[in-house]
């Protein structure tokens, strides 16, 4: 696939008023998700809710794309149709998530690094095959009074970088996505401090590994205080520092950013998204690539009566997209 092939999905991927939503939780993860609403953690059932979300009428309305973990990728809908084929005919990118999570990193207490590099190459080229056309790979950068250690900070964009070269070999997007943990009680500085080594680092990375920027799309997280801090700010604050330190390590030439919601809510999210639309024009789009703020509210609602409320948890889905894609225009009146 050729550079400009590679930047049109990219470009797509943060379409006007577009985002994507997250459905890549590991068995794990939706484990919890599931638990947490009485809802049983079948492979059925995971099939079934990805259904729901994947074929909510009109989506594409605001949903660019949609990244899949590797057993969505692989399953259809109750009437046997692969999910990566009723997206494409809906207008939905197919992603992947191919990182396989993170591990202790030996030496510095409270760091870790993620892992997934062994037999990337393989995995990426039968993704292909079964329709992804962009993946995503997560670094996770945790903040203490002891970390991030530097060589946390470049280990985790070194495999970035390195994961982000495979796929552009293999003709997909990368989507690389450094996020730094709001557990703690930093500063908003800290904070900011935080995002600005890693993304540097990330950029430096990416170029020292020959990776077109042009062809890849920057997920990260928002310039925001620890949970457990005290420290208040405000929406407006939030998104000023999250577009300088943007603006001071992001190039021009970079197709899109999108945010992940980070533990944030669901309004939350959507605020802080709008209020840095709204400081616009910006060198590149600002959208969303949110999972639980996307998805939390549908899955309480279909849990109660899975039947019977299957088409009203559809509805809760396309307006949580449609509130993001107004705040992806800056247009979201709240």
């Amino acid at each position: 696939m050729s550079i400009e092939d590679l930047e049109s999905i990219a470009l797509a991927m943060v379409a006007p008023g577009k985002g994507i939503i997250a459905i890549d939780e590991s068995t794990n993860t939706i484990k919890k998700r599931f638990e947490s609403v009485g809802i049983e953690n079948t492979e059925e059932n995971r099939r079934a809710y990805r259904e729901l979300l994947l074929t909510t009428p009109a989506l594409s309305e605001h949903i660019s794309g949609a990244i899949l973990y590797d057993e969505t990728i692989r399953q259809s809908t109750k009437d046997g149709v692969p999910f990566t084929q009723i997206m494409k005919k809906n207008g939905i990118i197919p992603g992947i998530k191919v990182d396989k999570g993170t591990v202790p990193l030996a030496g510095f207490p409270g760091d870790v690094v993620t892992e997934g590099l062994d037999g990337l190459r393989e995995r990426l080229a039968e993704y292909v095959k079964l329709g992804a056309q962009f993946a995503k790979w997560r670094a996770v950068i945790n903040i203490s009074e002891d970390n991030p250690s530097s060589t946390a900070i470049e280990a985790n964009t070194h495999a970035l970088a390195r994961y982000a070269a495979l796929c552009q070999e293999a003709g997909l997007v990368p989507m690389v996505e450094p996020e730094v943990i709001m557990d703690g009680d930093h500063s908003i500085e800290v904070s900011y401090e935080v995002h600005e080594a890693v993304l540097r680092s990330l950029f430096n990375a990416l170029y020292e590994h020959n990776v077109l920027v042009e062809g890849t799309i920057l997920k990260v997280s928002m310039v925001i205080p620890g949970k457990e801090s005290d420290e208040q700010v405000s929406v407006e604050e939030v998104a000023e520092a999250t577009v300088r330190v943007l603006k001071t390590t992001a190039p021009a030439t970079l197709p899109g950013i999108v945010f992940l919601s980070g533990g944030q809510n669901d309004e939350q999210s959507t605020a802080h998204l709008n209020a840095m639309n709204r400081m616009g024009p910006h060198p590149w789009p600002l959208s969303f690539s949110y999972g639980r703020a996307m998805q939390q509210a549908a899955l309480k609602l279909w849990s109660k009566d899975m039947k019977s409320n299957y088409g009203e948890a559809q509805k809760v889905v396309h307006a949580r997209a449609k509130d993001n894609g107004l705040a992806a225009l800056g247009q979201w009146k709240g």
